[in-house]
């Protein structure tokens, strides 16, 4: 692998103009391109390559001290994804800051599933987390992340929240969002229709919720649905849902939305022996 790889000695080299400047030129959205830090999520990152679900690695950036610690995660692209290295100083300049981790791949995404696409390959025992109006990259990236660790089977997005795919989602969530299937667009109300008609059972969480979370039932098929920060679900859906809510000690409006998530997710997760 360390023949493979290729130095970079100059910022400026054209080979590298993807890594530029990555904290304040952010690839979410740029021909379905995205950043990628870190041992655990260039690890991810490799998995996904190899899948053929739309997820590829088109680069790899490495300070030069790295390269042998992650040659096993290098060994699992293909000869197609070049490997560029460098000193502390050039890495630095190229990225636009001290970046002490060292790591940094360029990802693609390709045409992503439709949402009857990833509801039909969903299994007869499914929980789905549904994110409506999450606008805070770091509340998406733990949404993904907890979506992960309770087996959620999927992350429905509506067209009006962030993009998973932004720099700091894809690191909060530790690589999570190039795990966990995923749909990103149309309306709530579409997507709690195809939801339905799959034969799931929807809840809102809310510090209003009619109901405790301790008082959901075991459902083979479970959707749950967060708000916006701040403002939560909107009044329509409030009316249109069974609701949630997570018991705590007064004197809090509520919780953060993706440690509610975490904790519903939990629960619902163990309810239905999916964890």
């Amino acid at each position: 692998m360390a023949g493979r790889a290729i130095r970079i000695t100059d910022p400026a080299d054209p080979r590298i103009a993807a890594f530029v400047s990555v904290k304040e030129r952010d690839l979410a959205g740029r021909e379905g391109r995205f950043i990628a830090e870190g041992t655990v999520v260039l690890s991810l990152l490799a998995a996904a390559h190899g899948r053929g679900d739309g997820i590829v690695a088109e680069a790899v950036l490495l300070l030069e001290n790295r390269l042998n610690g992650v040659e096993p995660i290098l060994e699992r692209f293909g000869p197609e994804v070049p490997v560029y290295v460098a000193d502390r100083a050039v890495f630095n300049a190229i990225a636009g800051f001290d970046m002490h981790r060292g790591v940094m791949a360029i990802g693609r995404r390709g045409q992503m599933p439709s949402l009857e696409t990833v509801i039909a390959r969903l299994p007869e025992r499914a929980l789905v987390l549904t994110a409506i109006g999450i606008s805070n990259h770091d509340n998406m990236g733990a949404l993904f992340r907890n979506a992960a660790a309770f087996g959620a089977e999927a992350v429905l997005i509506d067209e009006t929240s962030c993009d998973p795919f932004y720099r700091k989602a894809l690191r909060v969530s530790v690589g999570s969002v190039l795990t966990v299937p995923q749909v990103r667009g149309g309306s709530a109300s579409d997507m709690l229709s195809a939801l339905t008609a799959a034969g799931f059972s929807l809840f809102g969480l809310s510090p209003r919720g009619e109901l405790a979370l301790q008082d959901l039932k075991p459902a083979a098929r479970t959707a749950l649905v967060m708000g916006t920060e701040g403002e939560g679900l909107p009044p329509h859906l409030m009316a249109a849902l069974p609701t949630l809510r997570i018991r705590q000690r007064p004197g809090l409006d509520s919780l953060n939305v993706a440690t509610a998530a975490g904790i519903a997710l939990h629960h619902a997760a163990a309810l239905n022996g999916l964890i």
